[in-house]
């Protein structure tokens, strides 16, 4: 995510927290949020994707995304 979007976000949460925001930058702020969240998913399961869990016993087990393994 951008710089500017990072600031932005946290500028309206400092004002949320001071004054309260009018209604045009409460949408604002939902949809840098969802932005923001849906980039920190993606980075989360790409880190993911290359993560190995190493047992006791020395056995390796690739990390898989459960959501799919429970369909």
């Amino acid at each position: 995510m951008e710089k500017e979007k990072l600031e932005r976000i946290n500028v309206l949460a400092k004002k949320a927290k001071n004054e309260g925001l009018t209604d045009a930058e409460r949408e604002e702020q939902a949809l840098l949020r969802k932005e923001y969240i849906a980039e920190f998913r993606a980075q989360f399961t790409g880190i993911l994707d290359h993560t190995v869990i190493q047992y006791p016993d020395g056995s390796k087990e690739h990390v898989t995304d459960r959501k799919k393994n429970n369909q």
